[in-house]
């Protein structure tokens, strides 16, 4: 073995700690377990520092308040989900201006064991039954990221206002088995609106693109 695969060897024995994962400067990171406030602020105050100077002061406080309520709403369904990060893009790209058509939210979930004192079965059979359990119609296939093993759904969520869910939306998720952990799962799920159809030409190239980000994924370990 040479002193490369030891050194490889040697890192990948090391546990979990986080993860990384690379995403444009568009894009921010709101984290939900600490320092959510202050990272909401930040953001709030960027995307406030971009509104024209001519436009007219009577609509500035009432643009200032929607922003903001979507924005905080969007973050506190986020935690309700235990989620740990939530990525919205909040720069202008080009003529874009800013909305919440788009996210990502990482969570993780603990699969509960069938019986007491029982083994958890090969990760791939837990995967399948994590996603065949809540009977959607979707697309899956399996595989695997940063070596770990790796289960990814695609789908569109329909509207439901009485979840506040206004518009359909297009989903993809990863849902990636933790090195060492069995029984713990972590996922990172993408939504978007697209051009205001979860299947038109804009989400598409938006599925293509979160596809791509999910390639830059690695664990941190410690």
């Amino acid at each position: 073995m040479t002193t490369e695969q030891t050194a490889a060897a040697e890192e990948s024995s090391k546990p979990v700690k986080g993860y990384r994962l690379l995403l444009p400067s568009q894009w921010s990171q709101i984290p939900l377990r600490q320092g959510t406030e202050e990272a909401v602020n930040r953001v709030l105050e960027d995307v406030y520092s971009r509104i024209p100077e001519d436009a007219p002061p009577d609509k500035i406080g009432p643009y200032k308040k929607e922003i903001a309520k979507r924005f905080r709403s969007s973050v506190a369904q986020a935690q309700h989900r235990n989620g740990l990060d939530l990525y919205v893009p909040v720069k202008p790209m080009g003529d874009q201006e800013f909305n919440l058509g788009a996210s990502i939210l990482v969570t993780e979930t603990t699969l509960p064991e069938r019986a007491r004192g029982a083994t958890y079965a090969d990760p791939t059979d837990l995967a399948a039954q994590l996603l065949s359990r809540e009977g959607m119609n979707a697309d899956l296939s399996s595989g695997d990221v940063d070596g770990a093993v790796a289960v990814r759904r695609e789908y569109v969520a329909d509207a439901d206002p009485n979840q506040g869910i206004e518009v359909a939306s297009r989903r993809v998720e990863y849902i990636i088995s933790i090195p060492g952990q069995a029984a713990r799962w972590f996922i990172a799920a993408f939504s978007t609106v697209g051009g205001g159809d979860p299947r038109d030409e804009l989400a598409e190239v938006l599925v293509e693109w979160f596809d791509a980000v999910m390639t830059t994924f690695r664990w941190r370990r410690g």
